[in-house]
């Protein structure tokens, strides 16, 4: 090997490098590339990275999306609030005003009554003043205006009622309910078909001699008034017997309170000489004693009376006592 001459050397290194790469040599290079586990974790761990990071970015963003959806609600709910608020406090204002009303009527009824007393009276029935007169009137105005109101919204709350009635297979409950919403919107038609000739009408020149007590109070009416608290309780016996017949036919429960026509207690009621929840009060009375009637198949309370139902008159003395004024 010493004796090789320079040129020999070069030409055997030349030789080599243009040989063929081993095939064994560079199997074991890739194979290293391969299996070079600290690379690979670590450009997992990168890519693992960037997707939490975008994961993040997600989250932040769904983050603020919530939180602007949250306060454009509360923002609806504090609109609502006071809506609501409002509503009441016209409600109330209404509801002072008529009281006041209302008081200032009876003090003048019972004025007349005691001037009526000290003088001898022929047996003819008693008069109010014009200016009594004029104040019943707009009682009357007024109360007729939000009977007429709050018909329009009871008859919107029809449809969600007799979805869940569907819902519930109550056929029999449905189709009671259907006939009673179609008599509230005939009352309607027949309280704005015109106007009411209120001078006509002897309600508003009658003086009360009737008196009744509810919740530990006395009310002074006449016999007009008097007829209607009557009618109140026999038409929510009519209802109430056909409300009960309704729910043992469809094999439900015995619970009157949640009837559409129990929670409305309108039926038959036109505005007039009475306020709403006077009528509402006695018309729920007869209703709950129609229904268990109804519902039980029995005559505990009333009896038939042709197409209708009645209460009988020993029961509504019970419900409404009326007395006569001394």
């Amino acid at each position: 090997m010493k004796s090789l001459s320079r040129p020999i050397v070069l030409a055997l290194f030349a030789a080599a490098l243009m040989s063929p790469i081993n095939p064994a040599f560079a199997q074991d290079k890739e194979d290293s590339k391969k299996n070079n586990p600290k690379k690979d974790a670590q450009q997992q761990q990168q890519q693992d990275k960037k997707q939490q990071q975008a994961q993040k970015q997600q989250d932040k963003k769904q983050q603020q999306a919530q939180k602007q959806q949250d306060r454009q609600q509360q923002v609806q709910q504090q609109q609502q609030v006071q809506q609501q608020q409002q509503v009441r406090q016209q409600q109330q204002a209404q509801q002072q005003q008529q009281a006041q009303q209302q008081q200032q009527i009876q003090r003048q009824q019972a004025t007349q009554r005691q001037a009526s007393a000290r003088q001898p009276q022929p047996a003819v029935q008693q008069r109010l003043a014009p200016q009594v007169q004029q104040q019943l009137i707009v009682q009357q105005q007024q109360r007729t205006a939000q009977y007429s109101q709050g018909l329009q919204r009871q008859t919107g709350a029809f449809q969600q009622r007799s979805q869940t009635l569907q819902q519930q297979k109550r056929t029999a409950q449905s189709a009671f309910q259907q006939q009673y919403v179609q008599r509230l919107r005939q009352q309607q038609i027949a309280i704005n078909a015109g106007s009411y000739d209120y001078n006509r009408d002897p309600y508003f020149n009658t003086a009360p001699s009737l008196r009744y007590s509810r919740s530990g109070r006395y009310y002074e009416v006449n016999q007009y008034a008097a007829q209607v608290l009557q009618g109140a309780v026999n038409h929510g016996y009519d209802q109430g017997f056909r409300s009960g017949q309704a729910d043992r036919a469809d094999r439900w429960r015995f619970d009157y309170q949640n009837s559409y026509a129990y929670q409305d207690a309108v039926y038959g009621y036109n505005g007039r000489y009475v306020d709403q929840d006077q009528y509402s009060y006695y018309f729920r009375e007869g209703f709950r004693r129609g229904y268990s009637d109804g519902y039980y198949s029995r005559y505990q309370y009333g009896s038939r009376s042709g197409a209708s139902f009645q209460i009988q008159t020993g029961v509504l003395r019970l419900i409404i006592n009326l007395q006569p004024l001394r």
